[in-house]
């Protein structure tokens, strides 16, 4: 027995001391197991389709720096801007009629019509029913109810302006003595016409402003502010025919998931009337140039374009836009929009920015050739289709400051603040220098430029006021305050006025 116990004691002894190694063999073995599964899961995520960026940024960057809550998926936009309140009911004795005849683009003669409108009440005139512009460089031929519901605009209107689809044949058969043509001084506001234009009506029981464009100041009392608003975003309403096409446009786009309307303003006419010729072969510049000057009402004829683009007064060519693009994390898998029109050297000029977004798309790609036949032709309209949809985006990109891209940001920010990032073309510009010659790195530009535009994406700011300088300080339209939630936060850039 001692023996038998003996021996066991002994063997017992190596077996114990064999075990200790095991059991420490059997955790390395978990962490390592544990490690690897972790390590696996990272990789995983970061390889998703729609997650890894070329630059190793990807989506959730630009999520990030949006604030979008989930990658992929579209966030609710915020609850809509109640409908600003009107002044009381007003029945008035009209002092006479007023015509007008709009310039420009759509948004440039969207904003005029908001304008005149206002006038019209400020000065209780009677609205003739705007004319559109034909003669400009679209030569569009459309009238006014051939973009907007004309009954709907009349009725949206009746308590605060009356308004007439024509002059009075009583009126219209003695026009030629009776009807003053004239001009008026941009950025005027409601003193000049209540000082200056009313007492006009004294001698003409019409007037004709054969120019509207920028002829309201942008600062005005409170009462005016909201009635522009109640214009902008409820009396201009498009044609069935144009809202049916643009809500079907608009649901293609969200089916697909999330989307950017990007307005790529590289088009003949910006970059003729700029001047801005980075990037173009000189056959190209000399064409600009050359229309430049077949067009007598385009003053500036001889444009450094270095300069001008160094001064950040031109667009965003494709391939700027592309690595902006980039930078902010969009990756190759995002649906990009174009909301613009035909771009200058078609389509062999996107082939960057095509090559990092494959889906890029413009409305002749989303519907058939068929459903935009009435439209074509007629630049105004196929501009409404482009409108709807940037209002509809989950973020809108503008590469210019022009017309569309203010008034569109306004209406967004009306819309409960919705995502547009206002592209800071000056600062841009010398990032995009700076990389293109090898002296910032890539990580360096893709911060610089969130860093820039941190600030710039349609977020609640008051309005910036530069007193006796209109050109200089923001535009109403691209920022109207007094009609949105934030209101209370901007002091009145206006002091209250007496005007009934």
């Amino acid at each position: 027995m001692g023996g038998v116990a003996a021996h066991s004691e002994a063997g017992g002894a190596p077996s114990a001391r064999a075990a200790m190694p095991q059991r420490a063999r059997l955790q390395v073995w978990f962490l390592t197991v544990c490690g690897c599964i972790l390590i696996w899961t990272c990789l995983v995520q970061l390889l998703v389709p729609g997650r890894l960026w070329p630059h190793a940024w990807g989506w959730n960057t630009a999520r990030l720096f949006l604030g979008i809550a989930e990658a992929g998926s579209r966030s609710a936009h915020p609850p809509l801007a109640p409908p600003p309140p009107l002044p009381p009911l007003r029945n008035y004795t009209s002092n006479g009629y007023l015509k007008v005849s709009c310039n420009g683009g759509l948004n440039q003669m969207r904003a005029a019509i908001c304008d005149m409108v206002t006038v019209a009440r400020l000065l209780n005139l009677t609205l003739v029913i705007p004319e559109l512009d034909k003669q400009s460089f679209w030569a569009d031929p459309s009238n006014f109810d051939d973009l907007f519901d004309v009954k709907h605009f009349i009725d949206s209107l009746k308590d605060e302006v009356h308004i007439t689809k024509r002059l009075p044949k009583k009126i219209s058969g003695k026009a030629s003595s009776n009807l003053l043509r004239m001009r008026p001084v941009s950025w005027s506001d409601e003193k000049y016409y209540l000082q200056q234009i009313l007492p006009l009506f004294n001698k003409s029981n019409v007037i004709h402003f054969n120019k509207t464009d920028a002829r309201l100041a942008n600062n005005l009392p409170i009462h005016l502010q909201k009635l522009r608003c109640h214009v902008n975003y409820h009396a201009l309403k498009f044609t069935p025919q144009l809202e049916a096409l643009g809500n079907r446009l608009v649901q293609i786009l969200q089916k697909r998931g999330f989307f950017i309307a990007l307005h790529l303003r590289y088009e003949m006419d910006m970059l003729a009337f700029s001047g801005c010729t980075h990037g173009c072969s000189k056959e190209e510049a000399e064409e600009l140039k050359s229309l430049r000057y077949a067009y007598p009402w385009w003053r500036e004829k001889e444009i450094d374009s270095v300069a001008k683009r160094l001064q950040g007064f031109c667009p965003l060519t494709p391939e700027e836009t592309t690595l902006v693009l980039e930078a902010l994390g969009f990756d190759k898998d995002t649906e990009i929009y174009i909301a613009s029109g035909e771009i200058y050297g078609g389509e062999k000029r996107l082939s960057t920015l095509r090559a990092a977004f494959p889906k890029l798309v413009r409305k002749e790609m989303l519907l058939d050739p068929e459903d935009l036949r009435q439209f074509q032709n007629h630049s105004s309209q196929m501009a409404a289709l482009d409108y709807m949809v940037s209002l509809a985006s989950d973020v809108f990109i503008p590469t210019y400051d022009g017309n569309m891209a203010k008034v569109v940001e306004g209406h967004r920010r009306y819309l409960g603040f919705r995502k547009t990032i206002s592209l800071d073309r000056r600062k841009l510009v010398e990032l995009l220098d700076l990389q293109n010659n090898k002296t910032l790195s890539w990580d360096d530009f893709a911060t610089s430029v969130r860093q820039v535009l941190e600030k710039s994406i349609g977020q609640p700011t008051c309005r910036r006021v530069v007193a006796g300088k209109p050109k200089e300080e923001d535009y109403f339209y691209s920022n109207p305050q007094e009609c949105l939630t934030n209101a209370n936060e901007c002091p009145m850039p206006h002091k209250s006025s007496s005007v009934k």
